[in-house]
């Protein structure tokens, strides 16, 4: 497993937004459709593939969001297309995803995420790369995590 992590651009745009989930996942996570499209709009989200060498895997967006609080740095969405997962790849993902951030955004002291209560898969691993509920809401009903650096 070699992953690495690849901005979303026009000539990868398509091949996103063909990742599919199971049907029972798809209440988890907005389309990547929707997912780029928001970061068409907000540039402060940092969509971008997640590659195996070169087999696009799956897909994540993350970003800086300055209006909250003192600012928040946000791992906001996290998806492996369906016939990639139960293999270790959403493991793989989240640890090298965490060290990006704490590259990328070196004075950020933890990073965020949210997932809904019913996740209990996605709850698992974000739990084992460290985050916990800090007894918090989103504005969609999702419990948020944080993850100190």
């Amino acid at each position: 497993m070699h992953l690495n992590f690849k901005k979303v651009t026009g000539e990868h745009r398509k091949e996103i937004e063909a990742l599919k989930l199971f049907d029972a996942q798809a209440n988890f996570i907005e389309t990547t459709a929707e997912c780029l499209r928001e970061a068409d709009e907000l540039s402060f989200w940092r969509p971008v593939g997640i590659y195996d060498d070169t087999t696009l895997i799956g897909f994540a967006m993350y970003g800086y969001l300055p209006f909250l609080g003192e600012g928040q740095l946000w791992f906001d969405r996290l998806l492996i297309d369906k016939q990639y997962q139960h293999k270790g790849y959403g493991r793989a993902a989240v640890a090298a995803l965490l060290k990006r951030l704490q590259q990328e955004y070196p004075s950020c002291s933890c990073v965020y995420l949210s997932v809904y209560e019913d996740n209990t898969a996605a709850i698992r691993l974000y739990r084992q790369a460290g985050f916990s509920f800090n007894g918090e809401y989103d504005t969609k009903g999702e419990r948020i995590m944080v993850r100190m650096y």
